[in-house]
């Protein structure tokens, strides 16, 4: 950036601006953004109005230019930063000194509007240039560009159209320009030998815009630099989908845009259960306590935001959790039946402390596949062959409660299921899993309050007690007479139904005196 004076067309004192000019070795000049041209069209009253008082004369100084330096090392990449330059002043063309093959920005008339801001942008030996682009934008910007015709049509068969139409072409005008910026930047790289130089450090929003003209342009050079930019890259953010998107729609297929894809795409020689299914083993089977906790967090954050089970393939991966859930339970039964054997007191600290971790492992892994399953509203066949795990339920009493617990949180998590209405098991399922599974779950809950962090005890309690509300009224009765008893006796050190309690005993002993009441009253109105 440099600052440098210029003359006025209508013979006003000039005013010193920063213009931004970048110049690349091939001698090309990128303009300023429609913003920033925008930009400086709000403010052109406020500069043009003159001051109170006479005008000043003009001086000599004010009508002298000074030719900007700009290092063609330092300043290959330079981006354009904001102008102040109002539509009525006009960039001078540099003097003989200026820096070789140097784009040049000279006055353009305004012809079509006062209020229009006209920029001149020259390209490559201005002197055997012999067409002009005329190109017209949004919001009253203009841009003519001095131009070589053998570039254009060698490298655009945009341009190679309009050249062959007639002969001979001094100016093609292109009308209702949506970018500007990019429409100048995309004809300067016809000039670029190693147009994919250009692009390196580019923002990938920038190359996505510049493959829009090109393509536009039928700049092929142009076009297939910018897929191998987007190819090499790394993409942050949004930047993925909006290069998909803008890929996608590419209307030539001849490009080989299938390697840039293939980065977010494959030729699936696995179905994507198979993967899936090697990840849940990997995980499952993992002998890192903190690398397992992590994968399981992150997998189960994967499934929540991203629903996998589409294009046909839920079944698949219901499969694959089912099959993984079968294998955790076949392995607890048989860890519960060797811990409660007689002979298990007489084994050593060491080889007890084998077991129960294997215990410990097995449940939090059956306790993870549950929530996966339940918050995918798949639970249902796992809450049937939960509730159908008598002999597990009686042998759990015989487990430490510390190494046990996690079996009772499973049991918790399938009634928040059913209570919240994400697993429908049928009635005979509901009561068998309250029947077989709640005095094991009671036996734990003090030990869940306060041994486990995560334990969220008034939600299992809304789970519990409405899942004993789903039963008909005489079970309902029955399961909770039975919590009551024991709640007299223990009071927090068991599941609060108090709610599902009230809700009993309105349906017990309030309802039938309202229906009675309702039903003589009707019965009167009809007499």
């Amino acid at each position: 950036m440099e600052e440098f004076r210029f003359g006025r067309l209508d013979g006003q004192p000039a005013k010193i601006r920063n213009v931004p000019i970048a110049v690349t070795p091939e001698g090309f000049w990128c303009c300023p953004s429609q913003a920033v041209l925008q930009k400086s069209m709000k403010n052109q009253n406020q500069h043009a109005r003159p001051k109170g008082g006479a005008s000043p004369s003009v001086s000599k100084a004010s009508s002298v230019q000074r030719t900007p330096t700009i290092s063609l090392e330092k300043r290959t990449h330079s981006t354009p930063t904001r102008s102040r330059t109002n539509s009525d002043e006009q960039v001078l063309p540099p003097a003989d000194d200026a820096v070789p093959d140097q784009p040049k920005v000279s006055p353009v008339p305004d012809k079509r509007h006062n209020k229009q801001h006209k920029i001149s942008v020259g390209f490559g030996q201005l002197h055997t240039s012999d067409l002009k682009v005329m190109l017209y934008g949004r919001e009253g910007v203009a841009v003519k560009m001095i131009v070589h015709k053998n570039i254009l049509a060698e490298n655009s068969t945009f341009f190679a159209d309009k050249l062959s139409r007639q002969s001979p072409v001094s100016c093609i005008e292109v009308s209702d320009c949506e970018d500007v910026e990019i429409f100048v930047e995309t004809v300067g790289l016809m000039y670029c030998k190693d147009v994919k130089q250009r692009l390196i450090k580019q923002a990938v929003a920038r190359v996505l815009r510049i493959l829009k003209v090109a393509e536009s342009l039928g700049f092929p050079t142009c076009i297939m630099s910018c897929l191998n930019y987007l190819e090499a890259v790394p993409w942050v953010g949004d930047e993925e989908e909006n290069v998909v998107s803008s890929i996608r729609q590419l209307h030539c297929e001849n490009y080989g845009v299938s390697p840039l894809l293939k980065r977010v795409a494959s030729d699936l020689t696995n179905p994507p259960s198979d993967t899936l299914a090697h990840i849940i083993e990997l995980v499952l089977k993992s002998s890192d306590d903190r690398g397992r906790r992590e994968m399981k967090s992150l997998v189960l954050k994967l499934l929540k935001e991203n629903n996998i089970w589409t294009n046909g393939s839920s079944d698949s991966c219901v499969v694959t959790f089912y099959s993984s859930c079968r294998n955790c339970l076949e392995s607890l039964s048989n860890l519960f039946r060797q811990a409660s054997k007689p002979e298990f007191s007489e084994q050593s600290s060491d080889s007890k402390e084998v077991i129960f971790r294997q215990i410990t492992l097995e449940a939090d892994n059956l306790l993870w596949l549950a929530e996966i399953l339940a918050d995918r509203n798949a639970a249902d066949e796992l809450t049937s062959i939960w509730a159908s795990q008598g002999e597990l339920a009686k042998l759990h009493c015989r487990i430490p409660v510390m190494h046990r617990h996690l079996i009772s949180c499973v049991t918790a998590r399938l009634f928040v299921a059913v209570g919240k209405g994400e697993a429908l098991p049928s009635k005979e399922t509901r009561q068998l899993l309250l029947d077989v599974w709640l005095q094991p779950l009671m036996d734990d809950y003090n030990w869940l309050q306060h041994g486990c962090r995560w334990f969220d005890r008034k939600v299992v309690e809304e789970g519990i007690g409405q899942t004993i509300l789903t039963l008909p009224l005489e079970d309902q009765q029955s399961i909770l007479l039975t919590w009551l008893g024991r709640f007299l006796k223990v009071g927090d050190s068991c599941p609060n139904l108090q709610r599902a309690f009230e809700v009993w005993w309105r349906r017990t002993f309030v309802r039938p005196y309202t229906d009675q009441q309702a039903s003589s009253s009707s019965q009167s109105r009809r007499s």
